[in-house]
Order: structure tokens, then C-alpha cells, then sequence
């Protein structure tokens, strides 16, 4: 009888488990200085690295269980986290209100190259970028040594044979967290927002890394300064995800 009572319990609790995991939260995002609604604001489920944006309407759905927090995002506003409680599942539809921020954009010169029409003179004229890519058999990607081919080498090579302290801390002692890259990118939405993102806050949010944790990596893991100054969030997505994969095969390796 005992095991019986037990099984039901353990039968029931599943059940409100996957109950709780399909609930769908709405809302709709507004501009609280004047209440304007706000389209196309992206929202991602940080616990389970689910993506959405508003309608035009400024309405959001997206699939949330209480305690899961939700980041919002949008340009020229200041970024929002909100925790899905009872109550908003019991009330509803919530009104998410989100700051505008002053942007001063600094002036930007375009010096275009000025061509004369003779080769010899033209490909000194144009300005070359070295940023150099090595591969090594048995892993799945290269490494993109930066402009100084030498320094580029012994640092992909020493990648390789003395893995960095820092990357052990940061993917050794992370692994719930470095999961969520794979699921990141499996998420069309999320995706679709890093290609148009350059400041990595989103990736910061999902991943509870800071900037310079995310140039850190990118840097042992020997990507170019070019590469990691002016990537998209979606290639450095894609790059900490190579270096991640390269890691746990060379930490296996290792062992």
C-alpha cells in the first residue's frame, strides 16, 4: 500500500512538473515615460533559454514557470529582468514598463580608399587584415591566431597542450550554465536577435558572465582582437560554443 501511495505521489508530482512548464505568461511591454506601446522588444526566458519579441500591439507570449526570470531588451532602452510570480499567473496580463536611454553617438570618419588605377600602387594602398586561422587535426574547428602570426602560433599551441586556469573556472565550474549555449542556439528567436545584437548583454544575462569574462575567453581560446571587438552576439555565441566543445574534448584528453 505504502508503494502504491508512493507512486502516486511520484506520478502526480511529474504531472505538475510538465503542467508547470507549459504555462504560457503574457503581457505587454510599454514605454514609461508616455505608454507607447513597444514592437518588436525581445524577450528571453533566462531559465529556459527560450526566446520571443512583441506584436505590434506590443504584446508578448512566451513559455515561463514561476521563479523564471525574463530579460527584456531593446534599442535605446534600458534592459529589464522580471521574476514570473503567482500572481502574474493569477491576474494575467502584466504591464512591463521599460526606461528610454539618452544615446550620444560619438562622430564616426569614413576615410574611403582612394584608388589610382595602378595595380602596384593599389595593393599598397588598400589596408590588409591578418587575422590569422589554424587548424588541428582530430578537433572539430581552427583557431583564429590575431595579427601577429608567430605570437599566434606558440599561443594556440600552448592553448592546446596547457589549458588556461581561466577556462576551467569559467567552463569546469559551469557546466549547467555553458549548457545553455547549446539551447541558445537551438532557439530561432534568440538567434535571430543575437545576428542584430552587438553589446552582449544578452549573452551576459543567459550565460551570468561579464564582458570582460566573455572577451577573456574568446582571447584564451585565441580569436583576434579584431574578431572579438566587432563580432556579432550571434558569432561570439558560435565562437564560445567552438572553444567550449574544444575544451571538454581536450580536457577528456587530458584525463
Amino acid at each position: 500500500m505504502k508503494n502504491i501511495i508512493l507512486l502516486l505521489a511520484l506520478v502526480l508530482a511529474t504531472v505538475n512538473t510538465f503542467a508547470q512548464d507549459e504555462i504560457v505568461v503574457k503581457g505587454v511591454v510599454m514605454n514609461d515615460a508616455n505608454d507607447d506601446l513597444l514592437e518588436n522588444v525581445n524577450i528571453v526566458n533566462l531559465n529556459q533559454v527560450i526566446g520571443n519579441v512583441t506584436n505590434e500591439k506590443g504584446e508578448f507570449a512566451i513559455r515561463a514557470a514561476v521563479n523564471d526570470t525574463l530579460y527584456f531588451s531593446y534599442l535605446g532602452f534600458k534592459s529589464l529582468r522580471v521574476r514570473v510570480t503567482n500572481d502574474w499567473l493569477k491576474f494575467g496580463d502584466i504591464k512591463v514598463k521599460m526606461t528610454e536611454l539618452g544615446i550620444a553617438l560619438e562622430e564616426v570618419v569614413v576615410r574611403p580608399v582612394q584608388l589610382t588605377g595602378y595595380v602596384e600602387i593599389d595593393t599598397k594602398l588598400i589596408p590588409v587584415y591578418d587575422n590569422y586561422r589554424y587548424r588541428i587535426a582530430g578537433l572539430n574547428t581552427g583557431y583564429e591566431g590575431g595579427g601577429n602570426q608567430p605570437g599566434a602560433v606558440s599561443k594556440v599551441l600552448n592553448s592546446i597542450f596547457n589549458p588556461a586556469d581561466f577556462l576551467y573556472n569559467v567552463f569546469g565550474k559551469r557546466p549547467k550554465q555553458m549548457q545553455k549555449v547549446k539551447q541558445m542556439k537551438e532557439d530561432d528567436e534568440i538567434r535571430n536577435l543575437l545576428q542584430s545584437k552587438y553589446d552582449r548583454e544578452t549573452l551576459m544575462a543567459v550565460l551570468q558572465l561579464e564582458r570582460v569574462d566573455i572577451d577573456e575567453i574568446l582571447n584564451k581560446c585565441s580569436y583576434s582582437k579584431d574578431f572579438i571587438y566587432t563580432a556579432n552576439d550571434l558569432q561570439i555565441l558560435d565562437a564560445i560554443s567552438n572553444c567550449y566543445e574544444e575544451y571538454k574534448i581536450l580536457n577528456r584528453q587530458k584525463r
